[in-house]
């Protein structure tokens, strides 16, 4: 196995350090995403990379961490060990990656630059190095098995899983612990599939169209062989294309607008589905979003895809409240409800070092506010999408047949459900309803 070159000039002890730091931070309980977006440009794409492996493989290293020290050590120690590990499995598992004597080297650098870790170079080292051959054996012994390693979750998390789905839920578990692929949506109003993914192949970037999820088709989406910088992609930054996962792309296509409707997209941040409503018909879109924050990722996106005009109307504003609308009912509303995100972990690793038990109550308490409130500006006769990024039903199907049950106006129209991750789309739920009536 040889040297990784990296195109960053981040030196990989630094990487190394910075991700220990980063996994430091995710459990004392803040988000990576929040973390991340404090790093440099120069920083952040390694240093996410090796945080999101290290989330990914905790189950592995801290097997291999137990097996060579019985007794845990401090969790800066622990967590730079953790990524140093993932590297490891990583190479293993795909055949790519550092050479072992690299790993070891650049990891004990590692904790010379970090006051916690200065005192652990020589168990940082003696570890590595049996982890090295027990992972990566010398030619000719027995090689350890890239077996299926699943992803971190906690008990309830686990016993809820195993609860609702008995036959998957490991395999459900492997799957979300696997690198997430590069998924793109092409922007239909510059190009069509095939034309773009010429424009893909004339750039050197090998692509297969993603014709349909569930049996829900799918015109714009194309999954790339091997993840590249948005950079390389072919326009990107004229609006040309976006990177949306297949799953969330169903939104677009199940709410179906058409030229002139007036549609609210709650909860719209970053824009993602907001902007593909555009793409699919000349309609008139309020995108709502409390956090103003996020807010501003959603004009941007739009800027970008060339998609801004005055039928686009940018809101700050509480979906589960009304002191933000203008009285006009809309024709549809497409409501990607706050949820645990449990079906998007292969993309936020951190997700189940966050969660608790309690948030997935509290956050149905929520989503049943928006749902109600949401349900008061829909037009009669109009349509509503009701999507969670989970996979627990308590967010999905629980929530949908509450809401049906509790509004006698509300037709429940063919929608596929729950749908679990795959290789080509993360774990959404989507009901649709149609109002019968005031």
């Amino acid at each position: 196995m040889s040297d990784q070159k990296s195109p960053r000039s981040l030196p990989l002890s630094e990487a190394i350090t910075i991700s220990a730091q980063a996994i430091g931070e995710v459990m004392d309980g803040r988000s990576l995403t929040e973390v991340l977006d404090q790093l440099d440009a120069h920083e952040r794409p390694i240093v996410q990379s090796l945080t999101f492996d290290a989330l990914r493989k905790w189950i592995r290293s801290h097997e291999l961490i137990v097996q060579f020290i019985p007794k845990p050590p401090p969790a800066p120690v622990e967590n730079l060990l953790s990524v140093a590990i993932a590297l490891f499995l990583q190479g293993n598992q795909d055949g790519k990656g550092y050479a072992a004597h690299t790993i070891v080297d650049q990891a004990v650098k590692a904790c010379s630059e970090y006051e916690p870790t200065m005192y652990a170079k020589g168990l940082v080292n003696a570890v590595l190095r049996k982890v090295s051959l027990t992972v990566q054996p010398l030619e000719g012994e027995k090689r350890y098995p890239p077996d299926p390693i699943p992803m971190f979750v906690p008990p309830w998390w686990r016993a809820s899983l195993k609860k609702n789905y008995p036959k998957v839920w490991q395999a459900l578990l492997i799957q979300q612990a696997q690198r997430a692929p590069l998924i793109l949506r092409v922007n239909t109003k510059q190009h069509n599939r095939s034309q773009y993914q010429e424009l893909l192949m004339q750039s050197g970037i090998s692509s297969t169209p993603i014709e349909e999820v569930v049996g829900l088709k799918l015109d714009a989406a194309l999954l790339l062989g091997e993840p590249v910088p948005v950079s390389d992609l072919p326009g990107f930054y004229g609006g040309a294309v976006s990177v949306q996962d297949a799953g969330a792309q169903m939104a677009a296509v199940l709410l179906d607008p058409k030229p002139g409707e007036l549609i609210l997209d709650a909860c719209a941040a970053p824009g993602g589905k907001t902007a593909h409503l555009l793409e699919l018909a000349d309609c008139e879109v309020v995108a709502l979003e409390l956090d103003g924050e996020r807010l501003g990722k959603i004009g941007g996106n739009l800027d970008r895809l060339r998609l801004q005009s005055d039928r686009v109307k940018i809101t700050r504003g509480d979906a589960s409240k009304a002191a933000w609308w203008d009285g006009r009912f809309f024709d549809k509303i497409l409501l990607d409800a706050p949820c645990s995100a449990s079906g998007i972990v292969s993309r936020h690793p951190d997700i189940p070092f966050l969660r608790r038990e309690a948030d997935v109550k509290s956050l149905q308490q929520r989503q049943c506010s928006i749902l109600t409130q949401a349900w008061k500006m829909l037009k009669p006769e109009g349509q509503l999408l009701y999507v969670t990024c989970s996979v627990f039903p308590e967010e999905g199907e629980s929530q949908a047949t509450w809401f049906a049950a509790e509004h006698s106006n509300a037709l429940r129209l063919s929608a596929p459900g729950q749908i679990l991750p795959s290789a080509t789309n993360d774990g959404f739920f989507y009901a649709l309803f149609q109002k019968k009536g005031p």
